[in-house]
This record gives C-alpha cells, sequence and structure tokens, in this order.
C-alpha cells in the first residue's frame, strides 16, 4: 500500500483515534451514576438513561423528599444550590450554611451519616455560605468525599463512614488560609471562602476560591488564588495568581502599582477539567470592584479570563481574556463546557464558555484557538472622572448572543401606544446603548445611570448550560433582566465603609406593574454548536403571576413571557428537564431536547434552586431537583421516578429524625 491511498487511511486512522479517545472524555455521567458535579468532568450535565423519556415522563412521581430544615436556622436552610452526586446507591450532598456533608440513600432518601463542620468566628464572618455540593474520589480501594467548608478548609471525609481521613492534611482538614499566597496584608477571615465543589482529576484536588462579593467592597481585597493539592495527603501542588504578582506574566495589563492591592479575581462558580488531557479549565472572575475600576487601570489580566492549566504542575497552558476591565460585573460563573464537535467536517475538542454578558465562546481547548474568529470591536468609553475603559472588547463571530445585549428605545414594552409613550418618557434621563456601555454618573434631574443589558446577574451565571455529546447541542438558561449602572461620588468613607472613589446606585424602572423590556423575561436557548447556530429558543416557563395580574389590570392577555430567573437544565437521552430558577415559578418542565416541546411539567414544593441530576438504581431511574424553602419550612431535594406498579406514598427524610 502506497502513495495517496496510504496516507488516507493513516490519516483517517489518526482522526478516528483522536475522537475515540477525546470521546473517553466527555461523555456525560456513566453506569447510572453521577459522581461528578454535572455529571462528568468536562460539565456536560448529561445522563444517556432514558427509562424516563418523552413517552413515560407523564408517569413521573415524588418518590421521596429530603428536608433541610433542621440544619439551620430559618434564614439558613430556605434554600439550597446542592446538586448530590451518586455513587454505588449513595447520594452525597451538602445541607444549610454550615456545608454539613450529608450521605443518603440514593433509593430512598434515608441519610446514612452526617458530618457537621464546626468553625466558630470563621463560619460566622465567611464571605459566601451558600454552596453547590461536593467532590467524590476513588482509587479502587479509598473511596472519599472532599468539601470545602465555609470557614475556608479543605475537608476529606471516607465516603463509607464521614469520618475525616486521617492522612490527609492535619485529621483530614487542610486550612486553606495558611496556603494562601496572602501578601495583601489583609485578614483573609470574612474576605475569602468558597461556594462551588473543588474539582478532581488526575488525583489532584484544585480549589477555586470565592471572595466578599464586590459591588460595594473597597479598592483592596485577598487575591483569589487557585490552590491545588495531592488528593491522598493534602499537600499542596502548586498555585495560580490569577493576578499576577510583580514580573509574572500579565503584571504589564495592571497600570501603576494596582496590581499590588487589587483584589479578587477568584473562581467563584463551578469549573471543569480533561482527565485525557490533564488539563483544568479555569472561569475567572472579574477583580475588586465590579462596577468602578478607576483603581485598577489597564485590562486586568486574568481577570475575566478563560485560563487553561497543566493540572499536574499549575502551568498556563493557554488564556483567553473575555472581557477586558471589567466594569460591569461580568464575572464567569458558568462552568465550562467540554463537549467534543465536528466543525465544517473537522473534529474538535472544543470547550464552551457561557458567560453573563450573553455569548458562548467557542475554544478549541487544546490550544485555546477559536473555533469562529474572535473580533476585537470598539466600544463606547467612559467619561467618569479617573476610570479607565478599554477600547475594544472581543466579540465572537458565532454563534450568536443567547439573549439581549445592550438597550435601545426598540427593546421598550409596546403591549398599547400609551404603554410605549409611558416606557419612553421612563427611561429619558438614563444612558441607553449597546453592550458595554460604561457605567455613568449619577446627576440628579440628568442622569439616573446607565441601562445595561444583560444586568449584574448576566444573562447566564452559575447555573450555566448543559450540552449533549452525542447530537454536539448546547442548552443554556437565561434572564433578560437589565441594570441601572450609576455612580455617585464616595464622599463619606466611613458611612458607607469603601474607600473607593465611587459607589454604584441605580434603580430600573416598572411601568404600571410591568417590566421595562419586552419579554421574554427569560429563556432556554438550543445551540447546535456543531454548525455555531441557534436551534430553538423558548421562553423559560409560563408569565409570573405578578405580570399576569398587572397586564389583567390593563386589558392586556399576554402571551407566555417566561420566568425572569436563569433555568437550571438537565439533558438525557431525549430530554431538557429544566427548573425555571430561583426567580421562577414551582414547576418543573420536560422538554423534547431537540425541537424546546412542552412534553410534561408539574409543581414542585418550591421554585428549582439546584441544578437537577438523574441517576439509576435498583432498577429506576430518579431525578432529583433542590427547591427552595420559606422560613418556616426548610429547602429541601425532590426526587422523581416512575412507580415499579401501584404508586409508592411520598416520603420525607431529614436529618431530625437520625
Amino acid at each position: 500500500m502506497r502513495g495517496p491511498r496510504r496516507r488516507w487511511l493513516l490519516e483517517l486512522l489518526v482522526v478516528f483515534v483522536l475522537t475515540s479517545f477525546a470521546a473517553l472524555a466527555q461523555n456525560g455521567s456513566r453506569n447510572g451514576e453521577w459522581r461528578v458535579y454535572s455529571a462528568d468532568e468536562g460539565s456536560t450535565g448529561y445522563s444517556p438513561l432514558d427509562q424516563v423519556n418523552r413517552d413515560t415522563v407523564k408517569n413521573l412521581q415524588v418518590a421521596w423528599t429530603w428536608k433541610m430544615d433542621n440544619f439551620g436556622s430559618g434564614p439558613e436552610v430556605a434554600t439550597t444550590e446542592t446538586t448530590p452526586l451518586m455513587v454505588n446507591g449513595v447520594l452525597y450532598f451538602t445541607a444549610g450554611q454550615r456545608r454539613t456533608v450529608v450521605a443518603a440513600s440514593a433509593a430512598t432518601g434515608e441519610t446514612l451519616w452526617v458530618w457537621r463542620p464546626n468553625e466558630g468566628a470563621r463560619f460566622d464572618r465567611a464571605p459566601r455560605k451558600v454552596h453547590r455540593g461536593v467532590a467524590y474520589w476513588t482509587d479502587g480501594r479509598d473511596e472519599r468525599i472532599v468539601v470545602v467548608t465555609p470557614g475556608f478548609q479543605l475537608v476529606s471525609l471516607d465516603a463509607r463512614t464521614g469520618i475525616p481521613v486521617a492522612g490527609f492534611g492535619r485529621n483530614g482538614v487542610v486550612d486553606l488560609f495558611n496556603e494562601l499566597d496572602n501578601d495583601s496584608g489583609l485578614d483573609p477571615i470574612g474576605r475569602i471562602g468558597n461556594s462551588s465543589p473543588p474539582v478532581i482529576s488526575n488525583d489532584v484536588i484544585v480549589v477555586g476560591p470565592a471572595l466578599t462579593p464586590g459591588g460595594r467592597v473597597n479598592i483592596s481585597n485577598v487575591k483569589g488564588d487557585v490552590m491545588a493539592f495531592d488528593v491522598r495527603t493534602g499537600r499542596s501542588l502548586w498555585k495560580f495568581h490569577t493576578i499576577p504578582r510583580p514580573g509574572e506574566p500579565g503584571s504589564e495589563t495592571w497600570l501603576g502599582d494596582s496590581a499590588q492591592y487589587t483584589g479578587n479575581a477568584g473562581v467563584w462558580g463551578p469549573f471543569s477539567a480533561d482527565p485525557q488531557l490533564g488539563y483544568v479549565y479555569l472561569n475567572v472572575e472579574s477583580a475588586t470592584n465590579d462596577v468602578y475600576g478607576g483603581h485598577r487601570p489597564g485590562n486586568n489580566l486574568f481577570s475575566d479570563s478563560l485560563i487553561c492549566l497543566d493540572i499536574k504542575t499549575g502551568k498556563m497552558i493557554w488564556y483567553q481574556q473575555l472581557v477586558h476591565h471589567d466594569i460591569w460585573d461580568y464575572d464567569m460563573p458558568p462552568h465550562p463546557i467540554l463537549i467534543n464537535l465536528t466543525v465544517d467536517g473537522r473534529p474538535v475538542r472544543a470547550v464552551v464558555q457561557l458567560t453573563k454578558q450573553a455569548f458562548a465562546y467557542v475554544f478549541d481547548r487544546t490550544n485555546g484557538t477559536p473555533v469562529w474568529p474572535l473580533v476585537e470591536k470598539p466600544v463606547p468609553q467612559t467619561d467618569v472622572p479617573r476610570e479607565w475603559t478599554s477600547p475594544t472588547q472581543p466579540f465572537p463571530s458565532k454563534p450568536p448572543a443567547f439573549d439581549q445585549q445592550g438597550v435601545t428605545t426598540d427593546d421598550l414594552i409596546d403591549f398599547t401606544p400609551e404603554l410605549r409613550a409611558e416606557a419612553l418618557k421612563a427611561v429619558e434621563q438614563y444612558r441607553l446603548g449597546p453592550i458595554y456601555t460604561p457605567p455613568s454618573l449619577l446627576v440628579p434631574n440628568v442622569n439616573k445611570g446607565t441601562l445595561a443589558a444583560p444586568g449584574l446577574g448576566g444573562g447566564a451565571n452559575w447555573p450555566g448550560g448543559v450540552a449533549d455529546p452525542e447530537t454536539g447541542f448546547v442548552y443554556v438558561g437565561s434572564t433578560t433582566t437589565p441594570a441601572a449602572i450609576g455612580l455617585e461620588k464616595n464622599e463619606d468613607h466611613a458611612k458607607t465603609r469603601v474607600d473607593a472613589d465611587y459607589v454604584m446606585g441605580g434603580t430600573v424602572p416598572t411601568i404600571q406593574g410591568l417590566r421595562l423590556l419586552k419579554p421574554p423575561y427569560g429563556r432556554i436557548t438550543a445551540y447546535n454548536m456543531n454548525k455555531g447556530e441557534i436551534a430553538w429558543q423558548i421562553p423559560n416557563g409560563d408569565t409570573p403571576p405578578n405580570i399576569k395580574q398587572a397586564a389583567a389590570k390593563l386589558g392586556l392577555n399576554l402571551k407566555p413571557t417566561g420566568s425572569p430567573s436563569q433555568a437550571g437544565l438537565l439533558v438525557t437521552k431525549t430530554l431538557l428537564f429544566a427548573g425555571e430558577g430561583a426567580g421562577g415559578q414551582a414547576v418543573f418542565h420536560a422538554y423534547d431536547k431537540a425541537t424546546g416541546e412542552s412534553i410534561w411539567q408539574t409543581a414542585i414544593p418550591g421554585p428549582q434552586t439546584s441544578l437537577p441530576m438523574t441517576y439509576l438504581v435498583d432498577g429506576r431511574q430518579f431525578v432529583v431537583v433542590g427547591v427552595r424553602g420559606s422560613i418556616n419550612s426548610g429547602a429541601q431535594l425532590v426526587a422523581f421516578a416512575i412507580p415499579k406498579e401501584a404508586p409508592p406514598p411520598a416520603r420525607t427524610t431529614s436529618g431530625a429524625a437520625q
């Protein structure tokens, strides 16, 4: 065999090996389990299970619930963002703000063991007490559950007993305050913590820090160093400086001495890894302060960046900064999604970064090359004294944005001519413009701030999206909720407890109880990411009751507007499951994943607040979702399954009964 034929066969073999090798990495959950926060290390949120499908989903009933009532006071247990893991028939999750770790039967919800941290002042002053779950590791013999506490301690527990692992750190605990390269001179207690599970891959634990939210913080804070540890011993392996220290690559993008005192730039959202490549992908947030950056001139690497590191060494493989000098709070909490695509007949091992600004950036995850051209475009510039803005921002040429970007008068509600006129009048003293229009000074009777869309909560946020590795589709829930970003001179630092030159103000007007912008107020978007195109887009649920009531008073009959929140998603062999998010209705939906057609919906005890997951145990497929409670009734996990024969009675368990 010689010549062109041999070369063709060799090329075909290389493509086959590469695509097969890559396919092993990101295929969703396996063996009916759910061992990773978002199904697999690549954060696809996908399960190939199909016992529950478009024909059988109508038979789902509540199989059991697990209530968090007794894991703290009323406010501490009213909400949950935890997504359980399921391994060997056992669920592992966190409960309450103290981040108690729970093991429960995946079949019945019965509590098996509980581990409760007791951190005193570290907990009381922790900046981020909400949490999204735990991580699991095994070498085939040992099994461990790894969690980061609110007080910033890394803990390894025996998965069978919940007892801290004696050989890990000091009696099962690594004090992360002691591991920081904290050169800020600031006490880290109350300034830095954690809100998402660590990532474990290739026997390395990677911890992403969460810091004091940056809306009204000082110009200085602790820096959000990312840290890695040996999974067996807790020994420190490496640290990555998201804000470069003097002389490190990227330090030149911090003008003056701003890199020395600026803080944050952590990784507070969930993140991802590719075990075959040995890479970890960090979605880094913005630096202090969220909406005023006059104290940190320059592009500010590596804030608002997607960064690929070698997980064994911490060496940077590549990076892409997606917002230069962020002053819109467009940090990047959505987890990077690793998915293998076929683009123009070419296999691509891709990473998809969904963002608050409603872009879906797509890169080759092996080298950071954009799959479709990334174009630096001129953007509006600031007129705020001492502020600094980048002349350009990076725009992906494909795919199109999944939610509204920027605000013009054409975006205002127009249900009737009268409402349209009222909306136009309401925005006369606001600054409107395209995405990346900077915040503006609040001037009485002149300017009420810049109307920005997406707003500070983003188009997408930490719920992120999911992906179907079989079809190349990516799904994302988003909200169309603008923000008014106005800046006022900070005249009294003692009163505001902020030393920045400016603090944020401004409110978005409503029009007779209706939202300012046209619906939908929340969306679910399906991308065919092989083509970089939107396949379908639907509202995130029905019209909220308050909007229906306001519309009824005006004699309006609105089409479904969707809830103004980010849907939490799960994709399976045939279905896309979706709650409506923390700001939505207490309804759980199943859609045809190919078309967006509504297949099924059911009432749930409260709005969905954690990402749904699914697994198979005792021959039954379960779908579990966390829902919000109230001060009088805690949040809970709700497990759905198809009854074996007759519908079984719903079962409720909680730690209080153990």
